[in-house]
């Protein structure tokens, strides 16, 4: 299965957080091909900070369960430092790195713990760049269109 994720940091060193995460995966899920996308830099998504994010985008052959590769990734966020996205408060904060998983294949998860397609690809332009860039012929299950689609349509929205 191909596995779409969506990589940031906006804290300490933002790209050798990044260039960790990506070796972390690609070692735990015994990925067999992997492409990276262009970084994308962009501010905070849901709170205020004045930090900013640099997101790129792993396209990975991965022959591991949705919900296993889940536990990779907490595993990995949690070793790097990011033991919450949220503070206590409940809001989004910054962090070493946040891994998400966009989509897998045309799949279509829906657990407590994971949706897939990630519920805000379609509306975030440092998921969207990235998606478009490995995969512009991928179409999201539910919608439809490419997310090539949605990201001329949140540009023309701004």
């Amino acid at each position: 299965m191909t596995y779409y994720f969506n990589i940031g940091s906006n804290l300490g060193d933002r790209t050798a957080n990044i260039s960790r995460a990506v070796t972390e995966i690609i070692s735990r899920c015994k990925a067999v091909t992997c492409r990276e996308s262009i970084p994308v830099v962009s501010d905070p998504w849901g709170f205020s900070s004045p930090n900013k994010f640099i997101n790129v985008g792993l396209a990975a052959e991965i022959d591991m369960q949705p919900l296993d590769v889940l536990g990779i990734l907490h595993d990995i966020e949690n070793g790097m430092g990011s033991d919450s996205h949220r503070s206590p408060s409940g809001s989004y904060q910054d962090r070493i790195i946040d891994i998400d998983i966009m989509a897998i294949d045309e799949l279509i998860v829906s657990t407590d713990s994971l949706s897939v397609p990630h519920p805000h690809l379609t509306d975030r332009v440092f998921f969207l760049k990235p998606m478009a860039e490995l995969a512009p012929d991928w179409r999201h299950p539910v919608l439809h269109l490419t997310a090539k689609q949605f990201l001329s349509g949140l540009r023309s929205n701004n």
